[in-house]
């Protein structure tokens, strides 16, 4: 059976220290999004907190399976009817005193259909701004990807966008989605390059969630939360602040562009 369309939304975010407020806000976007039709809807990164410091995410980490966050994704999951990429959240590690950074989904019905660890970790110096995830965040090491009733999803993190080997090994997708925090500064310079560039050389949609705004952290992310085409075109953006972007995943449009310029079967090389 051949995908169908979808109406798809990705939720930008200010998010502060603390769980519950976060929560509050996520589901009032999220109630938004569905509201105005969306089918999957996107959380950015570190959606559920933005701590003060490294600390704060072990501190509410929880166990693979159970918690008060992934207990959240579902309900909402289920309560709107909708596909919910709960962005990221802490899920205790195999290294104690660490947490993975995974992005959960889950389907309609409130199931858990997929995890994805984020398996490049950041780092940046920048006089005083300076960010090292590997202090408090264990590596992913696969690739993941799903299905849904609008096609088969891979699924990334942020860090991951500056790395285009990932995205191949997703294969052939429909959509690409990248809960993100990025910087201010990585963010003016790089965002919306890598965004365009990971849609433009995969011939698919590419739905980017982010944080975007100055945190009570005093860590400014730069935000524009944007939905691009497989032709690299912007459909949709939000600049700063909380709030939605929406728009459709639509098939003939990826047919159009994988026939017109057929690179992805131009591959000579497979590394």
């Amino acid at each position: 059976m051949n995908p169908k369309n979808a109406c798809v939304a990705a939720i930008q975010m200010v998010s502060t220290p603390r769980v519950k407020e976060n929560l509050r806000i996520a589901n009032a976007l999220i109630a938004e999004a569905a509201e105005q039709g969306a089918e999957l809807v996107v959380l950015p990164e570190y959606f559920a907190i933005m701590g003060r410091g490294d600390a704060d995410k072990i501190v509410v980490g929880e166990c693979d399976g159970s918690g008060p966050i992934q207990e959240f994704l579902s309900g909402a999951a289920s309560r709107y009817g909708i596909w919910l990429i709960g962005g990221s959240l802490p899920l205790f590690a195999s290294v104690p005193g660490k947490v993975a950074n995974a992005c959960l989904v889950f389907d309609p019905q409130g199931a858990r259909a997929a995890r994805y660890d984020k398996i490049h970790l950041f780092s940046f110096r920048n006089g005083k701004e300076r960010y090292n995830e590997s202090v408090a965040i264990e590596p992913g090491h696969l690739p993941v990807t799903f299905e849904a009733p609008f096609g088969r999803v891979g699924l990334s993190i942020c860090y991951d966008l500056r790395f285009p080997e990932l995205f191949r090994a997703l294969g052939k997708v429909d959509l690409l989605v990248l809960p993100a925090a990025f910087t201010e500064v990585t963010g003016r310079a790089h965002w919306e390059t890598l965004v365009r560039a990971r849609a433009i050389e995969n011939q698919c949609y590419m739905l980017a969630s982010a944080q975007g705004g100055l945190h009570e952290n005093r860590r400014e992310t730069h935000g524009n939360t944007m939905l691009v085409d497989p032709w690299g075109e912007v459909l949709v953006r939000r600049d700063k602040g909380e709030g939605i972007v929406i728009g459709e995943l639509d098939h003939a449009r990826i047919a159009e562009v994988r026939t017109s310029l057929p690179a992805l079967g131009h591959r000579a090389l497979s590394l």
